[in-house]
């Protein structure tokens, strides 16, 4: 009877997952086909891709903003829709809507700029960024900060560069056939330049264990830090920044601005950090691993236990 059960629990495990892989990939497809619908030769799907998936990563976030249900995530503020000064914003006549300063078009031909349809949606941002000289001058006038336009210039590389939306994928950090130990150590006190919180979790394990990229991202930082001594830093497409602290070295030929999946290796376990560039020794081991979520105003640690413990046991 336990073997049937458990035969019975692997079989609904390998179904759900399964299914669940399944799903996401009709999901993908389907916002696929807007991003490539309604792309200009200046705009490649791809920057229509990395603003929703921006605006997908904010929403839950955000008290401030709508929280858009179904496959696509962009929606454009009403005044720059219908322009500021537009009188009326039931009236969808795109020759208004334009007169008073609007971004909204027509895309599907319907005669309305309707906000709510996601032809229109996608086709009026694709309008806008091709006003513009370059993409990223598109981003800085509608976001008007410089953190989430690198955010979004990065998530729109990273499509670019592996052709597809499903970059999913997570790995443990450390390679799995080391010797490793870890538990939350999320929230500690820390003395070392001043009274603070540890923002991470520490994973112990020897000299030289290799150090992976937990996702598909983008080298954001590499280089020494006082605290964290050589460090790695990298952007996904969740609006997440990874940090890697302590390390003994780095990848040998990696620089900023690679673009990396999950799995690469990055650099090796170490003890660098607490004082000037080189300093090692003053205290075990370990890589500090830390998680950070920018909502579109502001960035925050968070714990990365939990998702260290998936990423494990996976």
């Amino acid at each position: 009877m336990k073997t049937f059960l458990a035969a019975t629990l692997s079989f609904l495990l390998f179904y759900s997952t399964a299914l669940a892989e399944e799903n996401r990939q009709t999901l993908l497809n389907e916002r696929l086909i807007y991003y490539t619908a309604y792309h200009h030769q200046g705009v490649p799907w791809y920057y229509l891709a990395a603003i929703d998936q921006f605006e997908r990563n904010i929403q839950p976030l955000r008290q401030d903003i709508e929280k858009k249900d179904g496959p696509l995530a962009l929606t454009i503020p009403a005044d720059r829709w219908f322009g500021p000064l537009h009188p009326d914003q039931s009236n969808l006549s795109p020759y208004f809507i334009g007169f008073f300063g609007g971004i909204g078009q027509d895309a599907n031909g319907d005669g309305k700029a309707d906000p709510n349809d996601p032809e229109d949606i996608f086709g009026s941002m694709a309008d806008y960024i091709n006003s513009y000289g370059s993409f990223k001058d598109a981003l800085h006038a509608y976001y008007e900060r410089k953190e989430s336009v690198s955010q979004i210039m990065t998530i729109a590389e990273l499509y670019q560069q592996f052709n597809t939306l499903d970059l999913y994928t997570h790995v443990f950090p450390l390679q799995k056939d080391y010797l490793y130990s870890y538990r939350s150590t999320w929230g500690g006190k820390r003395g070392w330049g001043g009274r603070r919180m540890h923002e991470g979790t520490d994973l112990f394990a020897g000299y030289g264990t290799p150090v992976l990229a937990t996702t598909y991202g983008k080298i954001e930082a590499l280089e020494w830090n006082d605290y964290g001594g050589w460090r790695v830093g990298l952007r996904d497409i969740h609006n997440v920044y990874h940090y890697y602290a302590h390390l003994s070295s780095f990848k040998e030929g990696l620089k900023q601005g690679d673009i990396v999946k999950a799995g690469d290796l990055i650099g090796y376990v170490g003890s660098s950090g607490y004082g000037k560039e080189g300093t090692s020794g003053k205290f075990p081991p370990h890589l500090h691993y830390g998680m950070y979520i920018d909502n579109g105003k502001n960035q925050w640690a968070y714990d990365p236990t939990p998702s260290l413990r998936k990423w494990e046991s996976s």
